[in-house]
């Protein structure tokens, strides 16, 4: 289907009769911008946690593995900049009140043909009135003056109310790389250049133009900080540039709906940074980044904590705070631009039918079992339980066989096994391809070898 007739709408009325995702607390009425992964959506998103990290963690020698707190002393924050300077250019529609950011303002009016992110405070206003930029919500033109919004939750730690300690929901999982650096290159033995990668919850309060899971208050992030000497840096970040514009290829993300994205701006201590783009039905957004942040993270966390966070290469006796390459992407993020090149509206002779070609390592059953007639569950049953201890499987015995096909291909299920009459005769069984629809006959003894051929993540 071409993406200019996918809708996100479209996408998200499929994803909640599915059970891909579902609008958060949706019985109280919902709570903006939360979503609810369902029973088919978090094996999907599990399966793309899992890929990434087999690919990055299990397949490289050189990148270790955590799984850092979510709240972390204060003075994280401090360190990393976050209490201080972080925030986003927010202005007030004074006529409905609505809070808007001035940078998106800016790429929407200018269908990203100007590139917000270069531009100052005082451009993006000047930028906004000269260009009558109106409110999305009301199309009234009386904004306030862009102030700096902290999206950090804040909570508190304490027994007491008047007592309690401020502490923050983390805003990034990334600082949780940083203050383990010493832990990890100490048991792990690791010597640079080495990694360490999580994947894990961070929290921003963000204001969301309704765009689905592309930009939520709660989100998932998988990411990994590389650790290396300074003549190194810039081969690795080109290289990570290209391994995680290959992941996301052999994710099934066609080459045509990706772009890279240089920085215009960069941070004071930043020597490059690249954005991944994919054209979402919204446009061109940002999908990853790949970020060479010099020495600035550990200089900080060495500042702040004084702690010592020197390297000593035990080559060369070399002492020096490595350099840090960063790789980003949301795990949220990712899936919605899974679930967009998925979904396509298939003409056939005599009907239309909607079908998520997933890459069958990320598709959440891998097989469906469907006894022709409920009189031959049991047969089915048997099936099922060989099949599932490989695979996530479905079982569906409700419905014609044609209806119960057009299901699995709105899930994106690879295989359909039907079981017939002859399975009771000969033990075969009747395998159907989502994408072809061809049918071929397979003994049940051949199947977990077919599949799991056919399902490998390599």
């Amino acid at each position: 289907m071409e993406k200019s007739k996918l809708t996100m709408d479209k996408l998200v009325a499929l994803c909640k009769n599915r059970g891909f995702v579902f609008p958060g607390s949706e019985i109280y009425g919902g709570f903006a911008n939360t979503w609810d992964f369902g029973p088919i959506g978090v094996e999907l998103k599990n399966n793309i946690k899992r890929a990434w990290w087999k690919r990055f963690v299990q397949e490289d020698p050189q990148t270790y593995g955590v799984d850092a707190a979510i709240l972390m002393n204060p003075k994280t924050w401090e360190a990393s900049g976050h209490i201080a300077s972080f925030g986003d250019p927010k202005m007030d529609c004074k006529v409905c009140k609505q809070r808007e950011r001035a940078d998106t303002l800016v790429e929407k009016h200018s269908k990203n043909t100007v590139s917000a992110e270069a531009m100052t405070n005082e451009e993006l206003e000047t930028y906004i009135n000269d260009h009558h930029v109106t409110c999305p919500h009301c199309g009234g033109f009386d904004w306030t003056p862009i102030r700096k919004f902290n999206p950090m939750f804040k909570t508190s730690r304490g027994t007491l109310e008047a007592d309690a300690d401020v502490v923050y929901l983390r805003p990034e999982t990334c600082q949780g790389e940083y203050v383990n650096f010493l832990n990890v290159q100490r048991t792990a033995r690791a010597k640079v250049p080495f990694a360490i990668a999580q994947i894990g919850k961070s929290f921003r309060n963000e204001i969301t133009p309704g765009n689905f899971l592309f930009r939520t208050i709660e989100f998932e992030q998988m990411e990994l900080q590389m650790f290396c000497k300074e003549n190194e840096s810039m081969d690795i970040y080109k290289n990570y540039k290209e391994r995680a514009n290959k992941f996301v290829n052999d994710l099934g993300l066609k080459q045509e709906n990706l772009r890279f994205h240089d920085h215009d701006k960069l941070a004071h201590y930043a020597k490059a940074a690249c954005d991944i783009q994919y054209n979402f039905p919204i446009g061109w957004q940002e999908l990853n980044g790949i970020h060479h942040r010099g020495t600035w993270d550990l200089s900080r966390h060495q500042e702040f904590s004084g702690k010592n966070m020197v390297y000593l290469d035990p080559f060369t006796n070399e002492k020096f705070l490595p350099n840090v390459i960063e790789y980003s992407i949301g795990a949220d993020r990712l899936t919605l631009a899974l679930l967009c090149e998925a979904y396509e509206e298939e003409v056939l002779e005599n009907d239309t039918r909607i079908v998520m070609h997933f890459h069958p390592a990320i598709a959440p059953y891998k097989v469906a079992i469907l006894p022709l007639q409920k009189n031959l569950g049991d047969k089915a049953k048997e099936v099922y339980s060989i099949l599932s201890k490989e695979f996530m499987c479905d079982y569906d015995e409700s419905g014609s066989i044609g209806k119960r096909y057009r299901r699995q291909d709105e899930i994106g299920t690879p295989f359909c096994v039907t079981i017939d009459f002859d399975t009771l005769e000969d033990n075969t069984v009747t395998l159907r391809d989502r994408d072809s629809m061809e049918q071929i006959r397979l003994n049940i003894e051949e199947l977990v070898p077919y599949v799991s051929e056919r399902v490998k993540f390599n």
